[in-house]
């Protein structure tokens, strides 16, 4: 093998080598996937402290939709999406544990990225973000 191809070849296994410790290095574990584009977790409202939230500024998402203190088991459908806007059909169970009535309601979500999102619009818009699970108190971590 020439000196050139050498050369060659240890410069495209170190371009590889950067790329994978880049792709590894991202934070792919409970990604952005499922009916929103956000990371799995739980989300505090704006002002909340992650370390202390109070109930009623937390939501959790699963992937499969969101839900708060009193709600669990929801089902996110998306009706329309433009941009980075989203409305969503969520059936939750209207209670924060066990048996309980499924309720439907009609939701606008603001994806800004994959760890803020505003849910509602207008007056009622409240912005939330995303908390590691280091942040949290025992009660919240999964």
């Amino acid at each position: 093998m020439s000196r050139s191809t050498v050369s060659l070849v240890v410069r495209s296994l170190s371009l590889g080598i950067l790329l994978a410790a880049s792709v590894a290095s991202a934070d792919t574990s409970s990604s952005a996937r499922g009916v929103l584009p956000l990371k799995h977790g739980v989300f505090v409202s704006k002002g909340q402290s992650c370390a202390d939230p109070a109930n009623a500024g937390i939501k959790h998402y699963d992937g499969k939709g969101v839900h708060g203190s009193a709600t669990h088991l929801c089902l996110a459908t998306v009706i329309e999406h433009k941009g980075n806007h989203y409305t969503v059909d969520q059936s939750c169970i209207d209670t924060p544990a066990g048996d309980g009535p499924r309720v439907t309601a009609r939701e606008n979500v603001t994806v800004h990225d994959a760890r803020n999102f505003t849910w509602g619009t207008g007056d009622k818009a409240v912005r939330y973000r995303y908390c590691p699970e280091s942040q949290l108190p025992d009660w919240l971590r999964q």
